[in-house]
């Protein structure tokens, strides 16, 4: 019973904590794209290879806002399984959907707002399905795990695709799709979570129990991995952020990110095995919830009309049905009497 409550109490925790990162991460989007449109008007932009953006104090200020997330975001994977902090992710593209029209001048028409309230269905589903408890806790756990999983097989294929993306594909067709670079942010991020997985758990395990984790070797190449892959993460996502719109970038690499890190979660923790079947069911449903809220706030997001126009809408096709079908009548031939045709026929004879 003290264990169950002890893990429920972390579940929240960790929840709370992925909420409240969110909300950063998501108000750092606006500030660093208003910065970079800001260095648009000198210097070369992120897109085209430059780093002009690091002279930016508004930049610098959403480095910081994101950094705050990250961190909060970081301890709440130490808190809560990946399956339900990653998901969440989803909270942060409704604060940049609902902030980007005030600071970024950019549209949010009636169906990007049907997408940001179906984004908070979406999450709530998954959250209530979410698995409440982990298997793996203990560093020991965790290096068994390493040795007896498929991960080392994931890793190298996130190696080698990063780097066909960085020195091939990415100079050739970066500047005109999307996918590309956040791809390569979304795959590297996966390595990112595992990481922040691996280190947090020493760190508690460290704080908890008498056993020093710090002195593992498994501990400092989970910190140099964050390290790196954020460097990477940041480098790419800012080049992707400075040449497309931010309600495109945003959705697809929440889309790209919780799917590796859900399949990179699934390798190593296993989370699923401690999930029923109705459980399951329940948090692909809320995932796919999710990324059709993402669609609606993506794939319209140009069309410019409200409530009004569309109850207006309503009101013009009913009323030009009814004028087509007025029209139809007045058109239509009277029926004839045949009686009449003949008495008339009768007398011209």
């Amino acid at each position: 019973m003290e264990k169950d409550n002890s893990n429920s109490w972390e579940f929240y925790v960790g929840l709370v904590l992925a909420v409240s990162s969110n909300v950063f991460i998501g108000i750092s989007f606006i500030i660093k794209k208003s910065a970079l449109v800001n260095l648009q008007r000198y210097g070369l932009r992120a897109g085209a290879g430059g780093h002009g953006y690091l002279r930016e104090w508004m930049w610098w200020a959403g480095l910081l806002s994101m950094g705050i997330g990250e961190a909060a975001n970081f301890v709440a994977y130490a808190f809560a399984p990946a399956s339900i902090v990653t998901p969440l992710g989803v909270l942060s593209i409704v604060i940049a959907a609902i902030l980007s029209p005030r600071y970024l001048h950019e549209k949010l028409n009636l169906l990007g707002k049907l997408g940001c309230f179906l984004s908070i269905v979406g999450s709530t589903i998954i959250v209530l399905h979410a698995p409440k408890t982990e298997e793996i806790n203990t560093v020991e756990d965790l290096v068994y795990r390493l040795q007896h999983s498929g991960f080392t097989l994931y890793i190298i294929f996130v190696i080698l695709t990063t780097l066909l993306l960085i020195f091939h594909v990415g100079p050739r067709h970066g500047k005109e799709n999307v996918t590309i670079y956040v791809f390569l942010c979304s795959i590297v991020g996966s390595l990112t979570v595992m990481s922040c997985k691996i280190l947090g758990l020493s760190i508690k395990e460290t704080i908890y129990t008498e056993n020093n984790r710090m002195e593992d070797w498994l501990t400092w190449v989970s910190l140099f991995s964050i390290i790196l892959c954020i460097m990477v993460q940041m480098n790419y996502l800012n080049k992707a952020l400075d040449l497309f719109n931010t309600a495109i970038v945003t959705p697809v690499y929440y889309i790209f990110f919780t799917t590796f890190v859900i399949i990179a979660s699934a390798i190593l923790f296993e989370e699923w095995q401690i999930m029923t079947y109705q459980n399951i069911l329940g948090s692909i449903c809320g995932f796919f919830v999710v990324i059709t809220a993402i669609f609606l706030m993506n794939a319209f997001k140009d069309l410019n009309f409200t409530y009004f126009d569309l109850k207006t809408l309503s009101l013009s096709r009913t009323g030009r049905r009814s004028v087509q079908r007025y029209s139809y009548d007045e058109e239509m031939p009277q029926p004839v009497n045949r009686d009449v045709v003949d008495r008339n026929n009768y007398l011209d004879t």
